[in-house]
């Protein structure tokens, strides 16, 4: 009790949930296979109570779990186990320390929320691409936390090359001021990059200095109906050779999947003349004043057209239409749930590799498991992708899913066969620590523990988690 009362009185009234029905929601992830209780949860208001807090769980020997938006897909933000573990919230640090339109930057605490994030910036006139089907819920902290992908990270890159400086508490209470706003700082090691993609595992991200962009003036969005996945890659490569830089996301969607979307968006209509194979969707972009990227959109999709590569393509009209055609792209996680059970592999493969990388699981889940739905879709133009797996219509959920092990480890290997990895942008968390032991083993594996070690000698940080 008395690690309880000095974390209350430092924390205050509401930085200290401790009732069942309270902390209950802190413990179960998104995709509801993991459900363990916090011993209590901490909800600090600003770095200096979250230091404090850290500094007391340290002496106390009180392992802490970093918990955001909660949106993580490999159980990367819950307790390991039931009432062993506190979680340290940090919604209520969700504060804008500093715009700055001409440094294109801003500096903002780990507890806001992506998508306000995102307003803050356009509000400036500017642009934070980093863009998730999660945002209105996942928190800065997070998202820079598993180094999140998304939908743009074709074109800018993944949530660490948007990452100016990091303020980071460590794991004896220590905090390290690194929010330089600075895009050349050569002074030894990068220490952001050791907490970027580290799972909370190293430290704990208080606030981020981000990089933002001009914001783009004219857009051109279209969706496409394609034969098969060769098709797809071709009509990546022509928008690529005609204006690489105006590719803003390339998008896709297996018919599979698609079918399973229709079912469950809200008003979700297929703005084509019918269903097809595949399906791609693409966005232009420019900060040009003169630029017009619906004339270079036209041009490909002609061509492609001509040449039998798009079968039907439907071009956005209107804003109110871009929003429609992104609903369908971004509601593919909430609707597969909705669908069932879902066994699920975010991997990424050599960009040319994608055909074969569906050819090779397909042949193998079709004999593996009968009658189970492939419902593939994902980042095509960075070769990641969300390869999942549906419970067969009718089939027993829960006995579907204990083939989930095994499933991951066969399509893993055809990953690693194909050079690739078994996580692009999801993290490790929980459910792929087996697939970290197998195949980043040795002295990749190594020198990890090592770092671990180092910065948090005790294991207090995230336990469970990558290791």
């Amino acid at each position: 009790m008395e690690l309880i009362d000095a974390l209350s009185a430092l924390l205050g009234p509401s930085g200290l949930l401790r009732d069942a029905g309270d902390i209950a929601p802190y413990g179960a992830d998104w995709r509801g296979l993991y459900n363990h209780p916090p011993r209590a949860v901490l909800r600090p208001a600003d770095t200096e109570q979250l230091a404090g807090a850290v500094r007391l769980c340290a002496a106390a020997g009180i392992p802490l779990v970093p918990q955001g938006g909660n949106t993580s897909l490999v159980a990367g933000a819950v307790p390991s186990a039931a009432g062993r573990e506190f979680v340290l919230s940090l919604n209520r640090m969700d504060r804008l320390r500093s715009m700055d339109r001409q440094d294109l930057s801003m500096v903002v605490e780990a507890g806001m929320t992506l998508a306000r994030a995102q307003e803050i910036a356009a509000d400036a006139g500017a642009l934070l691409p980093l863009s998730i089907s999660s945002e209105g819920s996942a928190r800065i902290g997070g998202v820079l936390a598993t180094n999140a992908g998304g939908n743009n990270t074709l074109r800018f890159g993944n949530a660490r090359d948007l990452v100016l400086g990091l303020e980071v508490v460590l794991a004896d209470g220590s905090v390290w001021h690194g929010l330089r706003r600075l895009r050349k700082d050569n002074t030894g090691y990068a220490l952001k990059h050791l907490f970027i993609g580290s799972e909370g595992t190293l430290g704990i991200i208080a606030a981020a200095a981000l990089r933002l962009h001009p914001a783009p003036r004219a857009r051109a969005t279209a969706l496409c109906a394609l034969p098969s996945v060769e098709a797809v890659l071709d009509l990546f490569t022509r928008f690529r050779d005609e204006d690489d830089s105006s590719i803003y996301a390339f998008e896709y969607i297996s018919g599979p999947a698609m079918e399973v979307n229709l079912r469950h968006v809200p008003g979700g209509a297929l703005p084509l003349a019918g269903p097809a194979p595949h399906y791609a969707l693409v966005e232009l972009a420019t900060t040009r004043r003169s630029g017009d990227p619906r004339e270079t959109l036209e041009l490909v999709l002609e061509s492609a057209l001509e040449a039998g590569a798009v079968s039907d393509a439907a071009i956005a009209e209107s804003e109110s239409h871009r929003i429609a055609f992104w609903r369908l792209r971004e509601h593919l996680a909430e609707s597969q749930k909705r669908e069932g059970e879902s066994i699920k592999n975010d991997v990424s493969v050599p960009v040319s590799a994608v055909p074969e990388l569906l050819a090779r699981a397909g042949e193998m889940l079709a004999g593996f498991l009968p009658g189970s739905r492939m419902v593939a879709f994902g980042h095509i133009g960075d070769g990641n992708i969300h390869l999942n797996l549906l419970q067969p219509r009718g089939a027993d959920g829960p006995a579907f899913m204990r083939h989930a092990h095994e499933v991951m480890e066969r399509i893993n290997e055809i990953v690693h066969r194909l050079g690739g990895s078994f996580s692009a942008e999801h993290g490790v968390g929980m459910i792929k620590r087996d697939a970290m032991e197998r195949f980043r083993g040795g002295v990749e594996r190594g020198a990890m523990r090592r770092i671990k070690q180092a910065l948090d000698p005790h294991g207090l940080f995230n336990p469970g988690k990558l290791f």
